[in-house]
Parts: C-alpha cells; structure tokens; sequence
C-alpha cells in the first residue's frame, strides 16, 4: 500500500532538486502508487510523433509535455507563498487538516 501523500491536485509546489530545481507549477495530477506528480511547466519531456493517417498527427513532428516527477523532490508552497513541510491536525470537529509547519496555518 502506497503512503499518505500530502500533496493534492491544484496545490502549488517548488521543486527542491533535480534538473528543475527551483521550478515552481501547480499540481496537475498525482498518481499515489507510484508516488509521482505532473506538475504544470516543469520536468518538460520531448515526444516525436510520426505522420500519421488521422487528422491530429497528419503532419508529426516533436510535441513537449510534462512528464511525472517524484513526489520526494517536490515541496508545498503555503498560501503566504513560502515552501514548507506539511503536517497534519484533528480539528474540534474530527476532520484532519493539513497545516504548514514554518508557519502552523491551515492549508487550503
């Protein structure tokens, strides 16, 4: 079983290393097996198409796209806009809620 993630779909993350480090994007999509995220402008891949029959690859060529990156190398950018750990608080009312450690606020 994969571990509980803290990085969710729409959060904005910097990447702390690697070829793009320093980067910073939004969370397209995240895939919890394989503990990997597609983050928005970063990790850019070529892919070269052949021409095909079909109306959308007529011509082929090189199409760029992001490719997963591991969620180890990515670090959560809090709403004051500062990366920071996330950790995890049960509220009077039994839900849990992400907080950012530097600064104890709740992550939205």
């Amino acid at each position: 079983m994969a571990t509980k993630l803290k990085i969710k779909k729409g959060d904005t993350v910097v990447v702390i290393s690697g070829n793009s480090k320093g980067s910073q994007g939004r969370v397209l999509e995240v895939f919890p097996k394989k503990e990997t995220a597609i983050v928005e402008g970063v990790n850019i891949m070529s892919r070269h198409l052949k021409a095909g029959r079909d109306a959308q690859n007529k011509d082929g060529g090189i199409i760029k796209k992001e490719s997963p990156i591991r969620m180890s190398k990515l670090m959560l950018v809090d709403n004051s806009g500062t990366p920071t750990r996330v950790g995890r608080k049960v509220t009077e009312d039994g839900n849990i809620v992400r907080i950012s450690k530097k600064s104890g606020e709740e992550i939205k």
